[in-house]
């Protein structure tokens, strides 16, 4: 019996992933756009040709990914389909993360932030520069290390938004995740991290004023990698 109903459960998860795909599939294909109302789970199910229970398990997962959303007394829509909805438990990943897979992610995290502050260096507008500016000057007058890390993912969110490129924003925004910063600063701390963080941030600062794409792609490079190659020893990665 317990065999039996492993199989089912298989036999049910084989299916609500070739629900979700197939869902999936017609928002690709333009059936289902951005905002539109998904037909009656029935129907839906109908169409696909699988039980109402399976469609509605694919429905559950695909709001947990930010695809589709429910409207209380409205029904299942598509949802705007942002970077920051869909990529939001990317955050959740960072901020669980440990050891080599901690490492891993700041690796990711200076590929994204150099290319960030290149494009920014590039485009960013004079009242942006002025928010980067604010929140380096707020980090200088401050030794309390909340505030600090506050203006510190500011800054660093300044910069992703004035690269104009929004899923790049949305995954660095989950790499930069509170957490995440937060447990690696705490480590390095006794190292002079703070310090350390202020001029880097005025290197790359100086770097988007001056329009410097390459320079601000280095500065925010070695930024990242000050901390990643201290993460390394902690882990021996």
């Amino acid at each position: 019996m317990r065999e039996t109903a492993a199989g089912a459960g298989r036999s049910r998860g084989t299916v609500t992933q070739r629900a979700i795909e197939r869902i999936k599939a017609m928002i690709g294909q333009g059936l289902l756009e951005p905002g539109q109302r998904l037909p009656t789970e029935r129907d839906l199910a109908a169409e696909l040709g699988i039980s109402r229970s399976s469609m509605r398990e694919a429905i559950r997962a695909l709001t947990v990914m930010g695809v589709l959303e429910a409207r209380h007394g409205s029904g299942i829509y598509v949802t705007r389909l942002e970077a920051g909805d869909l990529l939001e438990t990317f955050g959740v990943v960072a901020g669980l993360s440990r050891g080599p897979r901690l490492v891993e992610l700041l690796e990711v995290r200076r590929v994204l932030e150099s290319t960030a502050a290149a494009l920014a260096a590039a485009r960013i507008t004079p009242d942006r520069l002025a928010e980067v500016e604010r929140h380096l000057t707020a980090m200088d007058a401050t030794d309390d290390p909340e505030e600090i890390l506050a203006h510190d993912l500011a800054f660093h969110r300044e910069i992703a938004a004035a690269a104009g490129n929004d899923t790049m924003a949305a995954i660095l925004e989950g790499l930069s995740s509170r957490t995440f910063r937060a447990r690696v600063r705490r480590g390095c701390q006794e190292e002079g991290a703070f310090a350390r963080t202020r001029r880097e941030h005025a290197a790359i600062h100086r770097a988007l004023a001056a329009r410097d794409p390459e320079a601000a792609r280095a500065a925010a490079a070695a930024h990242v990698a000050e901390v990643e190659e201290w993460l390394r020893g902690q882990t021996g990665s």
